[in-house]
């Protein structure tokens, strides 16, 4: 057993008793024979702030009664499912898609953060200009609750970054699948005055079968960087969108047969498969849509620890 050279930050989502602190680990994922485990890592379901058009059925009956208010549905989230933070995406502002104006979005936002009291991560369409406007928006509405912005990308990030640091937010650096470039943003993000303890490292994802395993190596690389090569540029935490990639597959939406099983069953097994996949690979916040499969990996991430 050699000890790690290096360690990963931790960074708090969140304000209080009910804030959140991921990273902190000095060994590698839930090897708790070698090192310290730090924070255990942590789940947060995702609420959008519109109607969503193409879930399939088994995700659409937990959650169709507060589609339409997404203050309501991120109450249903914590009071049924005891979320412990939620993640606000805000796809009605895409550009391609219903383009709801910022200042419309900012408010529907606003409501989210008001009406729940654990962690919200804000999180953008994927357009930069788009999410640069509406995340500035929601900022100037909820500046004293300590929400978390992203994603930030090296088109954004001088903007965003500069408004994340006049509130003290944490932010999630963004980039496509890549040791260098995750590298490179949070050295961007840095030299602009983000402190490594407020960013969280968005490594952009695939599912069980949609490139897990190329997603996996990558995150085990950048883990390893962090731990054995002490490369503190890469020691920031772990944010994992994977409920999104998951529930956009085909095999989510294809019925129960008797060849492929029950439709919702195999839709859960995706997710909870995905997300005990990038627990190992050094996921500390993952972002998740099935109740089932959050309660199966929470009882995973416990019996690890």
């Amino acid at each position: 057993m050699e000890p790690s050279a290096g360690s990963i930050a931790e960074c708090v989502i969140g304000d209080g008793d009910k804030a959140i602190t991921v990273g902190g680990e000095k060994t590698l994922p839930f090897h708790v024979f070698e090192g310290d485990m730090g924070n255990a890592p942590r789940i947060a379901f995702e609420v959008l702030d519109s109607a969503p058009e193409e879930w399939p059925e088994p995700l659409v009956k937990h959650y169709s009664d507060v589609f339409n208010d997404p203050a309501a549905w991120a109450q249903k989230c914590v009071k049924e499912f005891n979320a412990k933070a939620i993640c606000l995406s805000l796809v009605s502002t895409d550009p391609n898609g219903a383009n709801v104006s910022s200042a419309d979005a900012a408010k529907v936002a606003q409501k989210v953060v008001e009406a729940v009291d654990v962690p919200i991560i804000l999180w953008g369409c994927g357009n930069a200009d788009k999410d640069t406007e509406t995340l500035r928006e929601v900022t100037g509405l909820v500046g004293t609750r300590k929400v978390a912005l992203g994603p930030l990308t090296d088109a954004n990030y001088r903007t965003l970054g500069a408004t994340a640091m006049a509130f003290q937010y944490p932010v999630v650096a963004s980039t496509p699948i890549d040791v260098n470039l995750a590298k490179q943003l949070n050295i961007l993000l840095e030299n602009l005055g983000v402190s490594l303890d407020h960013i969280l490292m968005d490594p952009s994802i695939g599912a069980v079968g949609y490139g897990l395993e190329y997603t996996y190596s990558v995150m085990e690389r950048i883990r390893l960087a962090a731990l054995t090569q002490n490369d503190d540029k890469l020691s920031v935490p772990f944010i994992v969108n994977l409920g999104r990639e998951v529930w956009k597959a085909k095999e989510t939406k294809q019925p129960s047969d008797g060849m492929i099983g029950d439709q919702e069953r195999r839709g859960v097994l995706m997710e909870a498969v995905t997300a005990s996949s990038l627990l190992f690979a050094g996921g500390e916040l993952m972002i998740m849509r099935h109740p089932k499969a959050v309660s199966m990996t929470e009882a995973l991430i416990e019996g690890l620890m």
